[in-house]
């Protein structure tokens, strides 16, 4: 049976990397609403299930992320000025947000993640991107956005790049540098809400072997594992398909997640 599951998440995970690198996302989109079903088909209620998503989807972002930042960092891709100050905000907010999302019932967090994933949609679609050329704001400002950044994105699970990045460019700094210090920064939402997903579960008389607090070991080593391969052919597609197309598509697809999590209590 364990081996079974292993497989599914193997393959759930070859999707994540694919699609991952076919549209240049983090994966907490993808992995959230793809292991949510899984885990319920194990048996497992939505209160533990979600929880256990949203918890397992964080613990991916550490180690797919850590390489990303690795190489921007090599690039000289980093803020370094302001990388510390959003790091305290988002490290805080992260582990506040672990702790928000084990108070919600699972069905409360089903219906947060769609709606993020629906306004998220609605960014691509309307073309909502912030102006560019403004200037780094004050530390304070930097680790407050980060704060409310960080709490977000360990409710729903996720990197943080989809807020990161916005906020980086309205801040004056250019699309390579709010990548890479985008990517670093999500390591450390993803470490603190990680360890916040860890103490929230951790008591809990649901949770299936192999399980630390609402972490899910095979659940995480076999997207991981899987995504690192897939990723890359993800991307090699999109560099032939305009970029365009790949915008739409992704939108769509945002829809049809957000929707089916929406309506699927």
């Amino acid at each position: 049976m364990l081996l079974l599951s292993l497989l599914i998440y193997i393959a759930a995970g070859a999707v994540v990397g694919f699609v991952s690198g076919l549209f240049g996302i983090g994966g907490g989109v993808i992995v959230v609403p793809m292991l949510l079903p899984i885990f319920q088909a194990q048996g497992l209620g939505m209160d533990v299930a979600m929880h256990m998503a949203v918890g397992s989807s964080l613990a991916t972002i550490v180690v797919t992320g850590l390489s990303s930042a690795r190489a921007h960092w090599r690039l000289g891709n980093l803020v370094l000025s302001a990388l510390p100050w959003l790091v305290v905000g988002l490290v805080t907010g992260a582990l506040g947000g672990a702790q928000l999302a084990a108070a919600l019932s699972g069905d409360i967090l089903r219906i947060i993640f769609a709606l993020f994933v629906l306004a998220l949609a609605a960014r691509m679609i309307f073309a909502l991107e912030p102006p560019a050329g403004r200037v780094m704001p004050q530390p304070f400002v930097v680790s407050l956005v980060g704060f409310m950044i960080g709490t977000i994105s360990s409710l729903v699970g996720i990197g943080g790049g989809t807020l990161l990045v916005p906020f980086l460019i309205w801040s004056g700094v250019t699309m390579r540098q709010a990548v890479g210090t985008s990517s670093a920064a999500g390591v450390s939402i993803a470490l603190a809400g990680s360890i916040g997903f860890i103490i929230a579960g951790t008591g809990e008389d649901q949770l299936p072997a192999l399980s630390t607090g609402y972490i899910y070991w095979p659940a995480v080593g076999g997207i991981t594992v899987a995504s690192v391969f897939l990723a890359p052919l993800g991307a090699r597609v999109a560099s032939r398909v305009p970029a365009v197309w790949l915008r739409r598509a992704f939108a769509g697809f945002l829809v049809i997640v957000g929707l089916r999590l929406l309506f699927s209590g």
